[in-house]
């Protein structure tokens, strides 16, 4: 074993790693063979002083131990001080590093500036850039021309391509850009017109929902629809369900959906078809919103659609049942 390597040994096992992360790191990144335990120790004090805390430092290195052969001046921090050009809030681009460790090893010129030119075009404002970047670090990693486009040709196939609406998906979502569209974003899209909603039942959402298209069909989709079925519901009834409320297919049947068409039925004693319309009574809290005001309109004998219930802040609602 050479010296270099020796002195990186001692820097690693100082640092509390053992023999095992140690290979692996060797394993992933060869140039560590050549290291000076000198650069290895700026780089880690450096990344301690922007932010990143002591105790997640092993698992950012085991990561990407590239980050410790890199030039500090050269490149750790100018990158840094670039993606902090992108930050609003302290501790966001150390964060993003503990997230995606890679950020750092991927070229500003290469990577990061023409990633930022695609999302501009695509209509992204500029102070929403660095949010997306940093909340979805790893969208340095994806190759605009294969993965980044395609998605992008995706969303305009729903008929999205509109003045800025892409952009605004990808705003609200940037972890639908690591889905792949064959596999998943797709299949959703599919599954939902095969449920009876609209093509623009289906832009609306991906425009207020991505979510709903990043999920798994047949784990999560298809059961929801199923639950709902055997509530009672006509397939048309869900689709409108699905169009007023999307989340509908993808919250948790056990913890979210159950309990409260068990609370509409047995407590409020409300026929089931009520919700289809109002979907948005599934987005309510059940302790918060639906008992406290079943609780109110009780005990005062008063009678009202799920709508005039529940469609107001508190203050309004006091107001609308002479309860001030």
């Amino acid at each position: 074993m050479g010296t270099t390597q020796n002195g990186i040994m001692w820097f690693f096992r100082d640092k509390g790693f053992d023999d095992k992360s140690i290979n692996d790191m060797f394993k992933k990144c060869k140039r560590l063979e050549c290291v000076e335990r000198e650069r290895a120790s700026e780089n880690w004090a450096y990344l301690k002083t922007v932010g990143i805390q002591e105790r997640k430092l092993p698992s950012v290195i085991s990561k990407c131990p590239k980050i410790l052969t890199l030039g500090l001046h050269e490149k750790l921090v100018p990158t840094v001080e670039c993606l902090n050009t992108l930050g609003t809030k302290p501790g966001e681009v150390a964060s993003a590093i503990a997230k995606f460790p890679h950020l750092l090893s991927h070229s500003v010129e290469e990577k990061l500036c023409p990633l930022l030119a695609f999302f501009q075009t695509l209509g992204v404002p500029e102070k929403q850039l660095g949010k997306m970047i940093l909340l979805n670090p790893r969208l340095i990693s994806y190759s605009i021309e294969t993965k980044l486009t395609e998605i992008v040709d995706f969303l305009a196939s729903l008929g999205l391509a509109r003045d800025g609406v892409i952009g605004k998906v990808l705003v609200k979502n940037p972890f639908i850009m690591g889905y792949s569209v064959d596999k998943r974003l797709r299949p959703t899209a599919e599954f939902l017109r095969s449920i009876g909603v609209t093509e623009s039942g289906i832009q609306s959402v991906a425009m207020n929902y991505p979510d709903v298209l990043c999920r798994d069909v047949n784990k999560i989709l298809r059961p929801n629809f199923a639950y709902l079925q055997s509530c009672g519901f006509g397939d048309g009834q869900i689709a409108t369900l699905v169009t007023g409320y999307p989340p509908i297919l993808i919250k948790s049947v056990q913890n979210s959906l159950q309990p409260r068409i068990k609370f509409l039925v047995e407590v409020m004693g409300r026929e089931i078809d009520e919700v289809t319309d109002f979907p948005d009574f599934f987005r309510y809290g059940l302790k918060k919103r639906l008992e406290s005001r079943h609780k109110v309109l009780k005990q005062r004998k008063l009678d009202c659609s799920l709508n005039d219930m529940l469609d107001c802040n508190q203050k309004k609602f006091r107001m609308k049942f002479g309860l001030v």
